[in-house]
């Protein structure tokens, strides 16, 4: 026991050396087997929605997918860090760069799983809105997003990724973030509008009097904001590749449409073609956080083209135009609205790097300069 302790406390003291970063393939291998547990998740999501009364244990095929997916990314995650371990290295010296938080979350989302197991034996299967409330799934949901996103935050400084980085070398970063909103929506299903079929929008803007109208709309705000603000995130560090907004649009109506069985697929391809046409957007106005006035216009612009798409093809699905003006018309608006405080608030002052020769210790620190002259820490 002394002796295993004492290889305890050798591996968990730090060495000191510089952290690292992974290659991109690797990462790339990362995100992979993170597209498996989020896949797993979304058949589970299926099943709960669709199944009803059909769920009585927790030991489930959608269950197997599910936490197998989560013992590939774990287990390569794990090993990433055995390696450096291996050649030397001790305690964070061992971590790559943007892997920490993954690793931690890995025996945290274990621990959750064992507590949703019990919870399962002890109270039964949920399958209606509670199950987006269980403290249990909770507590899988917020560490399985802490697990996706590594590849994220491993490129994030990474050296070799630069202010314009490749859809090809961008593209680990830009599957774990678009997966980990997948997360979000599936939580906030309640406030989900892409789960809504055609016809049920065009007669929820067509009916004033039975409270259709406004569960729409509430929806279309959420999942607005759902969809733009982790693309808002993206451009505040890069200038984003053509394809990027829409491979984030593709993969964010998935758990949308596990749910729905892809029932609402015209609506779903609209969300899509907003993403494509974010990207001309992008390509256009050239959004990035040295160009403040472009970002705030392109994250209401894109809002407006989104949801303008969603109603124009919802109508052509659902039979025509809804009998409410104000709302089909308006509600575009709004969602356009929503993306230019959004983008305000994510960027409510140009930066550019710092790179007078003055400041470059302040660069090397952090710190960015106003577009209007000040300096302040990124």
């Amino acid at each position: 026991m002394a002796l295993a302790n004492v290889g305890l406390r050798r591996l968990l003291v730090d060495t000191g050396e510089p952290r690292d970063w992974v290659t991109p393939r690797t990462d790339l291998v990362t995100a992979l087997l993170g597209v498996w547990f989020g896949i797993g998740l979304m058949i589970d999501a299926w099943a709960h929605t669709n199944l009803d009364g059909e769920l009585e244990t927790f030991f489930t095929p959608w269950h197997a997918v599910f936490y197998s997916g989560f013992a590939a990314v774990s287990g390569w995650m794990v090993w990433q860090a055995w390696r450096n371990v291996r050649a030397g290295r001790q305690g964070l010296a061992a971590v790559p760069r943007g892997y920490l938080a993954g690793l931690v979350a890995i025996p945290a989302f274990a621990a959750f799983g064992f507590a949703d197991m019990m919870w399962h034996t002890l109270l039964g299967i949920e399958t209606t809105v509670d199950i987006l409330f269980s403290p249990s799934h909770l507590g899988l949901i917020t560490t399985m997003l802490l697990i996706i996103t590594t590849p994220l935050r491993s490129a994030w400084n990474a050296p070799d990724v630069g202010q314009r980085p490749s859809l090809g070398r961008l593209l680990p970063a830009l599957v774990g973030l678009a997966f980990a909103t997948t997360l979000v929506s599936l939580f906030l299903s309640y406030g989900d509008a892409m789960q809504w079929r055609p016809a049920r929008i065009v007669e929820a803007f067509s009916i004033m009097n039975d409270g259709g109208a406004e569960r729409l709309a509430t929806a279309m705000v959420i999942s607005n904001v759902i969809l733009l603000a982790p693309v808002l995130l993206l451009l505040r560090r890069w200038e984003l590749p053509f394809g990027a907004m829409t491979l984030m649009y593709a993969v964010g109506v998935l758990m949308s449409g596990a749910q729905t069985e892809f029932g609402n697929l015209p609506v779903l391809l609209a969300v899509v073609g907003g993403g494509l046409v974010g990207d001309l957007l992008i390509r256009w106005l050239r959004p990035s956080a040295a160009r403040r006035r472009a970002y705030w216009a392109f994250a209401g612009l894109s809002g407006l083209a989104t949801w303008s798409l969603y109603i124009g093809a919802a109508s052509a699905a659902g039979g025509g135009l809804p009998a409410v003006p104000e709302l089909w018309t308006g509600a575009p608006i709004v969602a356009g609205l929503i993306g230019l405080v959004l983008g305000v608030l994510f960027l409510p002052n140009a930066t550019v790097p710092a790179t007078a020769p003055a400041l470059a210790g302040e660069a090397e620190a952090g710190t960015v300069v106003s577009a209007e002259g000040g300096a302040e820490k990124a």
